[in-house]
């Protein structure tokens, strides 16, 4: 039997997002697909699994993300599936940890991935929504106060970010 759940995670919220997944297969529902806002899991499937979520540097059809997806696989994992360039792995725990990535680097790496998608909308968000509040007209200043709030919460996504990629760079320099 299969259940969809709709449900709500920002991009930089991805490590939540992990963590509520293996909550939820700890309850026996298992991610089987996924789509915008929705997660359709098989439910009284006893198996456990870890879930990692990754941003990929291209379409998951492209030759190199399909290469880079089979060297997961081979580890044991699977791809659920993906939601544009975002890709859902999971492995049973019952074959070991299960992590992405093996150091801090490329923990950063990854990151600067999802900055590199934010930035420029932020900017974007925050050029429209300028303009449109200093054009003189109800509807314009709607839309414009619309795009900064937009604005704002995606600059509120990469000051998360930021601050996760900051972190990592300490403790890499610590490590060294």
């Amino acid at each position: 039997m299969k259940k969809n759940v709709y449900k709500l995670f920002w991009a930089w919220q991805f490590e939540q997002e992990e963590q509520w997944l293996k909550q939820c297969s700890s309850k026996g529902m298992q991610l089987c697909d996924v789509g915008f806002l929705r997660y359709t899991f098989e439910l009284d499937n006893p198996e456990v699994y870890n879930y990692k979520v990754e941003l990929l540097n291209y379409w998951p059809t492209q030759a190199e993300s399909e290469a880079y997806i089979r060297f997961v696989e081979e580890t044991g994992a699977e791809m659920v599936g993906s939601i544009m360039r975002w890709v859902y792995f999971r492995k049973p725990t019952r074959l070991g940890s299960f992590d992405l990535f093996s150091d801090n680097e490329s923990k950063i790496k990854h990151l600067n991935r999802v900055l590199a998608l934010f930035v420029p909308l932020f900017v974007m968000e925050l050029v429209l929504g300028l303009m449109n509040v200093s054009i003189d007209r109800t509807m314009n200043r709607m839309v414009g106060v619309l795009a900064l709030s937009v604005g704002a919460l995606i600059g509120y996504g990469i000051y998360k970010i930021l601050s996760k990629r900051s972190q990592l760079k300490k403790e890499h320099v610590v490590f060294e």
